[in-house]
C-alpha cells in the first residue's frame, strides 16, 4: 500500500475550500459544489468530504468535535525561521485563527499553530533549512 492522501470530514464545504485554497494556497481539482473535493498541496492529495454525504454513504451517524480540536494536525513546512513569522502573520490576516504565535522550541524548530474555520489545527514550522524527505 502507498499513502494516497489524507482528508477531513467537513461541515461547511464552501468555507473550508476557500480557506485551504485562498489562505493556504492548496490547488482545487474540481468544482466547489461537490461533496468530495480533492485539493493538492506540494504533490500531496488532500480531501474534504462533506459530513452529511459521508454519513449517507455509510448509513451511519458520527460524532464531531466542535471548536478547536486536538485530534490531528496538518503540518506545513517553510525553509526559514523568518518565513514562519511571515506566513503566520499573512494567514492570520487572511482569516486563520491564531492558536500559538511563532516560537523557537528547545529541539531547534521554529513553529506556530493556526486553526481552520472548523477548528482543525495546522502547524507551520521550520528547522531553518530546506525541506528534506
Amino acid at each position: 500500500m502507498k499513502l494516497d492522501g489524507f482528508g477531513l470530514f467537513v461541515n461547511d464545504m464552501g468555507t473550508m475550500i476557500r480557506f485551504y485554497r485562498d489562505v493556504l494556497g492548496f490547488e482545487i481539482k474540481e468544482s466547489e459544489d461537490t461533496s468530495n473535493v480533492y485539493l493538492i498541496k506540494d504533490g500531496t492529495l488532500f480531501l474534504l468530504y462533506g459530513r452529511k454525504d459521508f454519513e449517507k454513504m455509510t448509513s451511519r451517524k458520527y460524532e464531531y468535535v466542535k471548536g478547536l480540536n486536538g485530534h490531528s494536525e496538518i503540518a506545513l513546512y517553510v525553509d526559514t525561521f523568518e518565513e514562519v513569522d511571515e506566513v503566520f502573520k499573512k494567514v492570520v490576516e487572511k482569516g486563520a485563527t491564531p492558536v500559538l504565535e511563532p516560537e523557537t522550541e528547545p529541539w531547534g524548530q521554529r513553529t506556530c499553530y493556526i486553526a481552520d474555520p472548523e477548528g482543525n489545527l495546522i502547524e507551520i514550522g521550520s528547522f531553518n533549512k530546506s525541506f528534506e524527505r
